[in-house]
């Protein structure tokens, strides 16, 4: 028997190698998670409970945008949390339950406790100590926290912070505008009623697409959410005021500020969860490049580590695939065979303008194509060229469409209503190397695909240029 233990067995890069290797013969599992009440951070802290807090900040801001309806309704944010914690729950327990069906096999133990690291495969759970062959580390991430003067002294709210909060300041600062803040600073304004000003190292936000997006998203919060975002800005010092907000120390353009605000908000993203596994036990030094392409750690060819714990794209369904493609490389590493490189195309949805302007990236935007080397063609397409957008009262936004000069759809970016809907579509179409110009370009009339269609007209028009 070839005895495997995974530590973070409830999250879902933790299930996806639990999941494979329980049906393995010869695979003897040990599966262990501290969580409490345990079912992983999507589901608990991340995309599952985000998304319902958002959808009820975008009722708020549809009625408030559109000038066919009268009044705009308040918020209940006690009734939007304990919505939220209902569903999570279910959501969780869902989870939890898959779990401890697992170690119902005879082959399967699970221990609901704290792992730590006695040597390269052993590990000190409770009173026992388990000697494995393999060692999977699975333990997601935890909050990123700055190294930033005066950051110990002051209190600051996190995003796992804002899902459960029934109330917030009038006035507030945000540290952190990529994923998270894109998301959470709109829900913030429209649902909490803060007076926010955001931070913004670079010109523009949403570093993954082309520029242009950066700056409509600037345009678009800006002007429908009343937010102050302060670009090329770095943040300096902080320290509590006394009457217990925070005051902060900026460099704007080579020029200090100081910001003032009842409540520090913290979405500086998030690191891996290392901390307490003793990793100095072992031969693992976690640090760049520490974690294989196979998901096999670079210091021992016996430990994986998938999901948030590497640091290589923290995303839900890549920690899933990573999951998957570490159980095949586990696997083939025993049978003494090659290990496989874990390879996925950009694929990324992002909930912005609280999900009613989502932003998705599937594939190549033009800029990767350029740096890549690839004769390509790029389109782009305003939402507001085809009317659905305009009879749905969601007029914003636009897309783009890459392809190469052999037809071959290469990537699709969208900032507009449904892009999140379309990403699907468009990841099947890129991962299956379609050609445009063999693309219906017929959607149902009048729906919002009719964007793709428009792309792939003009794509194909301009191939044959």
């Amino acid at each position: 028997m070839t005895h495997v233990a995974i530590v973070g067995a409830y999250g879902s890069a933790g299930v996806a190698v639990a999941g494979s290797l329980a049906e393995e013969s010869g695979i003897e599992l040990t599966l262990i998670d501290d969580g409490e009440p345990g079912g992983g951070l999507c589901i608990l802290r991340g995309c599952m409970p985000s998304k319902e807090v958002l959808s009820a900040g975008a009722h708020r801001f549809q009625a408030r945008n559109d000038h066919r309806l009268s009044g705009v309704p308040d918020v209940d944010l006690e009734e939007v949390v304990a919505t939220k914690d209902e569903h999570v729950e279910s959501f969780a327990e869902h989870r939890r339950s898959a779990v401890h069906e697992l170690a119902e096999r005879e082959n399967v133990e699970f221990l609901h406790e704290t792992a730590r690291f006695v040597d390269d495969h052993t590990v000190a759970v409770g009173d026992r100590e388990i000697e494995a062959d393999y060692v999977v580390i699975a333990t997601g991430s935890t909050v990123n926290v700055p190294d930033l003067p005066g950051m110990d002294e002051v209190e600051y709210t996190t995003s796992a912070d804002v899902l459960d909060a029934t109330g917030f300041g009038e006035r507030g600062i945000v540290m952190g505008f990529g994923y998270v803040g894109l998301e959470l600073v709109p829900y913030l304004s429209e649902a909490g009623g803060v007076d926010l000003t955001v931070i913004e190292h670079d010109d523009a936000p949403l570093d993954e697409a082309d520029p242009v997006y950066g700056e409509r998203l600037l345009e678009l919060y800006r002007e429908k959410f009343d937010l102050e975002i302060l670009t090329t800005t770095l943040e300096r010092t902080v320290e509590p005021t006394d009457d217990g907000g925070v005051r902060m120390e900026v460099e704007r353009d080579g020029r200090e500020e100081t910001l003032e605000a009842d409540e520090l908000f913290l979405f500086t993203g998030r690191r891996p969860s290392l901390d307490g596994l003793e990793l100095e036990n072992t031969a693992l030094e976690p640090e760049q490049g520490w974690v294989e392409p196979t998901m096999r750690a670079r210091d021992d060819e016996r430990t994986f580590v998938v999901g948030d714990a590497n640091g290589h794209e923290p995303i839900l369904h890549v920690a899933k695939e990573q999951g998957f493609a570490a159980a095949e490389n586990l696997l083939a590493h025993a049978r003494n065979e090659p290990l496989e490189p874990y390879e996925n195309v950009h694929h990324h949805v992002i909930f912005t303008a609280l999900g009613v302007y989502p932003f998705a990236r599937v594939g190549h935007a033009e800029w990767t194509a350029e740096e890549a080397g690839i004769d390509h063609v790029a389109v782009t397409r305003e939402a507001a060229s085809d009317g659905i957008f305009k009879t749905k009262d969601v007029p914003e936004g636009l897309a783009t469409l890459v392809v190469g000069e052999d037809g071959t759809v290469l990537g699709y970016q969208g900032l507009h209503y449904h892009a999140d809907v379309m990403a699907k579509t468009m990841q099947v179409v890129i991962e299956t190397g379609l050609d445009v110009r063999e693309l219906p370009d017929r959607a149902y009339h009048p729906t919002t695909p009719e964007i793709l269609d428009g792309l792939f007209r003009e794509a194909s028009a301009r191939l044959e240029e």
